[in-house]
């Protein structure tokens, strides 16, 4: 009670030092009154009132409604209704505290102002408060001098993201580089270095202000809509995220096969050619799960064929025979849509017909110019044209298209004078994207429900996880200086729920040719990255089977270990489906209280095993790398180890990027690199890291069919459960499962163990008590490395190693 005290004493202090440093709230906003029906707080000022809901003890939404102006609902962002919530309101005069387990609230009488706490900490205290123009409304807040800031969607800026206005207006960048200052995905949401975070839920242009003049101060400015923001806290980063994912959803598994090789480019123009490629992949025995056909499917030309959306038969002649073909071979097809129909294209007349265009403010369709040609835009905030929209994705889904890519999703040309049918360009810009993307996953849930979508869209809005959105990181160079901000985006995009950022391997834009150098570095860092894909402008060829022998070794070599990764890597997916968690995550999650990682991106972690290292620019030969404290690391490629705790130079081989594993860890991995759709671990390799530091160590591997949406939910699947106990005499790994479908039940998965790190050979090993014969185990002497043959069955199967 007494720290309590201390606490509370200190973060009232600090407050009073915040506001002291500028005016308080505005002179002429008095408190009048508060009340409270027992789910929602409100507050009365002389100019409005705000509206306070807590949706659990660790998010709370606060909304102002200005006197006699009315705000229409821009919100998008949020999917979870408020849970009953326990808190209690206490008057002391000329403050009036909200406190309930977990976020408190303080309202100062005079002068009037809200202030955040958790654990009776000061989170963030709205300074002037709620302002308004002319033209915008204003959210001001006080923040700390030494608070770090992340998010704003996707940007290229540097890990600290504040000291920058960043504009809220989904654009794309073509060519970025090292420096990006608005991207094709803009979020109106930060986290803080305090571990809170905030989300300001409307989907209007506007700009975040993260204290761009150096006066401690953060602005939240928006064009229209309400005026909410939501606080979100909690004790750890992972924690913090699981809460923001809680409220705005959480990613569907996607389908194993998108964590497989995709063949793409812009673009193939034809059936032949895209056949031809995928023969190439198999000719030279690299595994292939997927082809993405760019604009040539529905017409020959860039310009003037968008909205066409039908097969060009000149080109395509016959595209049930290719999408049979691919099928046949384990290949999926995904095919790029815009939601652009030019006045040039077949289905021009048909979308005026038939309403499916935002209009201007006659009603008649809005028509403009951009690089593309003369075009209206598809109202996706109109039920009509969604239909519309969904029944044409329907017709080749039935075809057989399984997968689909939504470019210029921005949208890329949005002119300010156009309408939706719930407001302006303006008013609902960020949430095009969004809606975009909840109309395909809403289509699959009527019509394909035993079906998960793939759709892979450039521009959303925060919460757009939900339904399924797989982002990249839009037209990034094709240079070093491309590469170099690619972790940046993700590790940022990650944090912010949209976990399978990923970027366009080897580059995008522009480049006279690639070095092979940059393909091979872009391409091993894909390994362990969301999605791999690389995907480049055709003068170029962005495909590995087109590469120089040499080259295109490597490249077989990463998309290798990417295939044999993938028990791991879709394991990452089902964490991140149940709690949020980023597949990419700063290390800075692992050590708090290191604030030389709070804007470290040379180095991130791959789920809880991995540390990677991307090689960033060209002819290096050595590089610094922190591993951090608590465990030892392993080099992936080598077996050295090292100690945690350190910054470390390791040398560079064009072979690899370097990978650490941490000590203490279990990565299953497929024996061969095969393709999805012959993926099993009906008998597996299990890898074991041991650490002396670490003398427990559990991993969970989760298992369905790859293809049933909410096979978890549904109890389709099996959870292997691997545990280690260790000390100086004994290693003790036990394997077991738990599963209620019949044919997970009946099979004893098969499980090559590979136990690392040994200092010596065994006296002997032991399973469920059974001393093995010398010849059931294998000892290889150079490396440490153990391997004994077992089963993970529902029967518990302990192996005993001692030392």
């Amino acid at each position: 009670m007494k720290n309590n005290t201390v606490k509370l004493f200190l973060s009232g202090i600090l407050l009073l030092v915040l506001t002291s440093q500028i005016k308080s709230q505005l002179v002429d906003r008095k408190f009048e009154k508060i009340e409270d029906d027992g789910s929602k707080i409100e507050i009365y000022v002389t100019d409005g009132k705000y509206q306070i809901v807590p949706f659990n003890d660790k998010i709370v939404h606060s909304t102002f409604y200005p006197k006699d102006k009315d705000v229409k609902n821009f919100s998008f962002a949020v999917d979870m209704e408020p849970l009953k919530v326990d808190y209690k309101i206490t008057d002391e005069g000329n403050i009036i505290k909200i406190n309930s387990k977990g976020i408190q609230i303080q309202i100062n009488k005079v002068p009037f102002q809200i202030s955040y706490y958790f654990n009776n900490k000061l989170l963030i205290a709205e300074k002037l408060g709620y302002q308004a123009t002319d033209s915008n409304q204003i959210m001001n807040f006080a923040i700390e001098k030494e608070e770090i800031f992340y998010g704003g969607g996707a940007r290229v800026l540097g890990m600290n993201r504040r000291g920058n206005r960043l504009k809220l207006y989904n654009r794309a960048h073509y060519g970025y580089e090292k420096h990006s200052e608005l991207m094709n995905f803009s979020m109106p949401l930060f986290y803080s270095s305090k571990l809170y975070a905030v989300l300001f839920d409307n989907a209007s242009a506007g700009f975040l202000d993260l204290d761009s003049k150096k006066n401690n101060t953060l602005n939240y400015e928006t064009s229209a809509g309400t005026m909410n923001y939501y606080v979100i806290a909690d004790n750890n980063w992972l924690n913090l995220i699981n809460q923001y994912t809680l409220l705005t959803g959480r990613q569907p598994l996607p389908p194993r096969w998108a964590f497989g090789n995709f063949s793409s480019r812009f673009g193939y123009h034809s059936q032949a050619e895209t056949e031809a490629t995928v023969d190439k992949f198999f000719k030279d025995s690299i595994p292939l799960d997927a082809v993405i056909i760019d604009i040539y499917w529905f017409g020959k030309e860039i310009k003037g064929e968008m909205g066409n959306l039908n097969w060009y038969r000149d080109s395509f002649p016959d595209p049930d025979k290719m999408i049979a073909g691919f099928k046949a071979k384990g290949v999926k097809t995904i095919l790029v849509t815009e939601p652009f129909i030019l006045t040039t294209s077949n289905r021009w007349k048909e979308a005026v017909d038939n309403h499916v265009l935002a209009t201007d403010k006659a009603g008649k369709p809005f028509i403009f110019d951009f690089y593309f040609g003369n075009s209206g835009l598809i109202d996706l905030y109109n039920p009509i044209a969604r239909d519309w929209f969904w029944n044409i994705y329907k017709n080749f889904t039935n075809q057989g298209v399984a997968g689909w890519w939504g470019d210029l999703g921005e949208p890329e040309a949005h002119p300010s004078g156009l309408q939706h049918a719930i407001g302006s360009s303006d008013d609902i810009h960020n949430a095009y994207g969004h809606e975009w993307a909840k109309l395909i996953f809403d289509g699959y849930k009527k019509d394909f429900p035993e079906t998960r979508p793939f759709i892979l869209m450039r521009a959303g809005f925060a919460g757009s996880q939900r339904y399924g959105m797989i982002p990249w990181t839009g037209d990034v160079s094709r240079s070093w200086g491309g590469l170099y901000p690619q972790t940046e985006i993700s590790l940022q995009m990650g944090m912010q729920g949209m976990a399978y950022t990923h970027s366009d391997l080897g580059g995008f834009a522009g480049g006279d040719k690639i070095g092979n150098e940059l393909y091979t570095r872009w391409l091993q860092y894909g390994v362990f990255q969301p999605i791999y894909r690389p995907h480049a402008q055709e003068q170029i060829p962005a495909e590995p089977v087109f590469q120089e022998a040499k080259t295109e070794a490597f490249a077989k070599k990463s998309i290798e270990l990417r295939y044999r990764l993938m028990p791991y890597n879709y394991n990452l997916a089902f964490e991140n489906n149940q709690t949020g968690k980023p597949l990419m995550i700063p290390l800075f999650f692992n050590e708090t209280g290191n604030q030389k990682l709070m804007t470290y991106n040379n180095a991130y972690l791959w789920g809880d095993a991995f540390l990677v290292s991307p090689v960033k620019e060209k002819g290096t030969k050595s590089q610094k790398i922190y591993l951090p404290k608590g465990s030892t690391w392993t080099d992936f490629f080598n077996g050295k180890i090292y100690e945690g705790g350190l910054e470390i130079t390791v040398p560079l081989k064009i072979d690899n990027i370097p990978v650490f594993v941490k000590g203490g860890s279990f990565i299953p991995m497929t024996i061969k690199a095969v393709s999805s759709s012959n993926y099993s671990l009906n008998t597996f390799e299990l890898h074991y890291f041991v650490d002396t530091k670490q003398s427990k160590s559990n991993y969970k591997l989760y298992n369905d069919d790859g293809e049933t949406p909410n096979a978890f939910e549904k109890g389709k699947y099996e959870m292997m459960d691997f545990d280690a106990i260790n000390d100086a005499k004994l290693l003790q790994i036990s394997l077991s499962k738990q599963t209620t479908i019949d044919d997970y039940k009946n099979m004893n998965n098969q499980v090559h163990l590979m136990i690392h790190n040994l200092t010596k050979k065994p006296k002997n090993v032991k399973i469920n008590g059974n001393i093995l014969n010398l010849t059931d185990w294998k000892w290889n002497a150079k490396d440490g490395v153990l391997e004994i043959s077992a089963n993970c069955s529902i029967e518990k199967e302990i192996i005993e190693i001692s030392k």
